[in-house]
């Protein structure tokens, strides 16, 4: 069986952490290759819900080695948070947890420069999560980024913050009305940083290229969706890195054919969080009850999510773009109870049918989505395990969001336990039943 990475194929928040929690315990590697703590991945299980930021959602299978790849960024501060939150519950990520030493860091400073902005543009702000991430990949664009590794020298990390303040970034930061670093201590706090997260750094490159070699499985994790992407997502409300499968290889440091399988999340709906056009939103009463029923809030931050109907054409970009082989198909439950339920198909743009995606957030905040009317269903699906406990008109619905979207829905989710899950004939049966579990 093939290694596999599991990516969001919508706006992020799609419920990846359950599914990358499900699908761990049949490989040996869960490596995250992107983002920083922006992510929200929430996993449940016996009954305890559990949110994790940085860390993959693999940590909480024995034997499953988690690793944080280069691509991604990391606030030493809140990593530390979280294993310590790890160790609070009986969970040692010692041995099990490691991150890439060329990782960049977040620093006080980038979360300052994100919230001034943020602030400073008004009502045209992106609705970034403040948590520093736009600052800290320019930062390392600009070349003045500082790496996990560089930790270990806290003279250099307070000489390279002084260049980039002599070069203009103390003057941006005194116009925004954000704070300039006392690099004093700055330096203290890097040397207690390394103290700390030093156990943890090494090489993810060597161990991920290790087990291509000696045919170890590896399940790669994205963080954020699709529609997100850098390039690909609907610029400029997007996030900072490549969410898309493609972004795997530079993140990680592993060759392209290591990527063999995809599996895209999607909700059975779609969500939003923060600015930027979300054509199949619902205002209304529809909206309100998604979200209610959904429990629609950010992990990381909290926020309400905006909530519409499920869109086949934000969809089959995912599915273009990142090759996706099978869907897995989270918050089916959610729909129960609601007639009918719609599924946008395609867009009216200036009374244009539209299949693709836009290129710009102008063009999609037009578009009207083209809907096609479903029967709803009264059963409860909650806990669902068989295909044969959904009613025909939910598995209706099933057939028709894998025939619109290019590619077989593997996996539906039917509640936030990890074992409320079914696993349909495809690429995702074939995971289990070719590994069995650890």
């Amino acid at each position: 069986m093939a290694n596999v990475a599991v990516i969001g194929a919508q706006w992020g928040d799609e419920g990846k952490g359950k599914i990358v929690d499900f699908l761990a315990p049949h490989f040996s590697i869960v490596a995250r290759y992107q983002g920083g703590p922006n992510a929200g991945h929430t996993v449940v299980f016996g009954g305890v819900r559990h949110a994790l930021h940085h860390i993959p959602s693999g940590i909480f299978h024995d034997g499953v080695l988690c690793l944080i790849g280069g691509g991604a960024l990391v606030d030493p501060d809140k990593i530390l948070e979280e294993i310590e939150g790890l160790r609070a519950a009986g969970i040692r990520p010692e041995g099990r947890l490691r991150i890439s030493s060329r990782a960049h860091i977040i620093l006080p400073l980038h979360r300052e420069l994100d919230a001034a902005r943020e602030l400073r543009l008004g009502a045209a702000a992106i609705g970034t999560t403040k948590k520093g991430i736009g600052p800290a990949y320019g930062a390392k664009v600009e070349r003045w980024g500082v790496r996990l590794i560089d930790l270990a020298d806290p003279p250099e990390v307070a000489d390279r913050l002084q260049r980039a303040l002599d070069s203009g970034l103390g003057d941006w930061l005194r116009v925004l009305g954000a704070k300039v670093p006392d690099l004093s201590q700055v330096e203290r706090q890097a040397a207690a940083w390394w103290e700390r997260l030093s156990p943890f750094a090494g090489s993810v490159r060597h161990a991920l290229n290790g087990a291509l070699g000696s045919g170890a499985p590896i399940l790669f994790e994205g963080a954020q969706g699709a529609l997100l992407d850098v390039d690909f997502g609907t610029y400029p409300f997007v996030t900072s890195s490549n969410t898309m499968a493609g972004g795997i290889p530079a993140g990680l440091g592993v060759p392209p054919r290591a990527v063999e399988q995809v599996v895209g999340v999607s909700k059975a709906y779609a969500t939003r969080v923060g600015g930027g056009p979300f054509p199949t939103e619902e205002t209304g009463a529809i909206g309100a009850a998604l979200r209610e029923r959904g429990h629609e809030f950010g992990t990381t931050t909290g926020r309400p999510r905006r909530c519409g109907w499920f869109d086949a054409v934000a969809m089959r970009l995912a599915v273009e773009v990142s090759g996706l082989d099978a869907i897995a198909l989270t918050k089916f439950d959610v729909l129960s109870g609601i007639d009918p339920v719609r599924l946008s198909v395609a867009y009216e743009i200036d009374g244009e049918r539209r299949t693709e995606m836009p290129l710009t957030a102008k063009e999609l905040a037009r578009a009207v989505p083209v809907y096609e009317d479903w029967p709803g269903w009264s059963q409860d699906v909650r806990g669902a395990r068989s295909l044969s406990e959904l009613p025909a008109a939910a598995r209706a619905v099933l057939d028709r969001i894998a025939e619109i979207s290019g590619t077989a829905v593997g996996m539906v989710s039917t509640g936030p336990d990890r074992e409320e899950t079914i696993v349909l004939e495809g690429l995702v049966q074939q995971i289990v039943a070719a590994r069995g579990t650890r």
